[in-house]
């Protein structure tokens, strides 16, 4: 693989660090994943701060670039790295590709990663109770988000993936949070009534680089 000296640090059970992964599996990129865990602050280095002063993951190196948010970590990569490509050069689909992953950041992640998936299926296994009406409350939105997609998907022509044949970043911003959702019960029922989005994270994961990326619970129940 291309692109040693790459350092992303992380851990694997985020969706952001995932995401930040598959751009660099499928670009052929060689990394090294440092693992943060930032739910456990015993085990963050003192000097994760001056990475990422918000405390967040992942943080990114590259030829002695420092970087924060995925957003920028995905964007320079394929500027860096253009082969394969992962945004359509032309500009109206690239347009598409920054409405979708301004999407699937401001609304999609919290909604279907947190209010869903988390409630009912992280908080449960931690000895908790799923907040019910917290859920009921985001099924309305979770809905409203993959309609949202689907119709920029639909516009763009025949898929299986957001903006056609091939993926781009907005896939692989989607599929570590889609892959989350459809756990949850309520997730996988809703995303079934959404077949290009639900088609999206079917061929997302048979891909090489989603096998490669896998989450901690899907390693686990392998």
């Amino acid at each position: 693989m291309a692109g040693g000296g790459i350092v992303l640090y992380g851990a694997a059970y985020s969706v952001y660090v995932r995401a930040v992964r598959l751009a660099l599996e499928e670009k052929g990129l060689a990394y090294r994943l440092e693992e943060i865990d930032i739910f456990s602050p015993e085990t963050v280095p003192a000097d994760y701060p001056a990475r990422h002063p918000f405390g967040k993951i992942p943080a990114f190196e590259h030829d002695g670039l420092a970087l924060y948010e995925s957003g920028a970590i995905l964007r320079y990569l394929e500027d860096r790295f253009p082969e394969p490509p992962l945004l359509p050069a032309e500009v109206r689909p690239r347009a598409r590709a920054n409405q979708l992953m301004a999407v699937l950041d401001n609304y999609a992640y919290r909604t279907l990663v947190w209010e869903i998936y988390v409630e009912r299926c992280a908080v449960p296994e931690e000895g908790g109770a799923s907040d019910e009406a917290k859920i009921a409350a985001a099924l309305p939105r979770a809905e409203k988000i993959l309609a949202a997609l689907q119709e920029i998907a639909a516009e763009a022509g025949e898929g299986p993936f957001l903006l056609g044949p091939a993926p781009t970043l907005p896939d692989l911003l989607a599929y570590p949070m889609l892959r989350l959702f459809k756990i949850a019960p309520e997730g996988g029922a809703l995303l079934g009534r959404f077949p290009r989005i639900a088609g999206l994270e079917e061929a997302m994961g048979e891909r090489p680089s989603a096998a490669a990326t896998r989450f901690p619970l899907e390693l686990r129940s392998a």
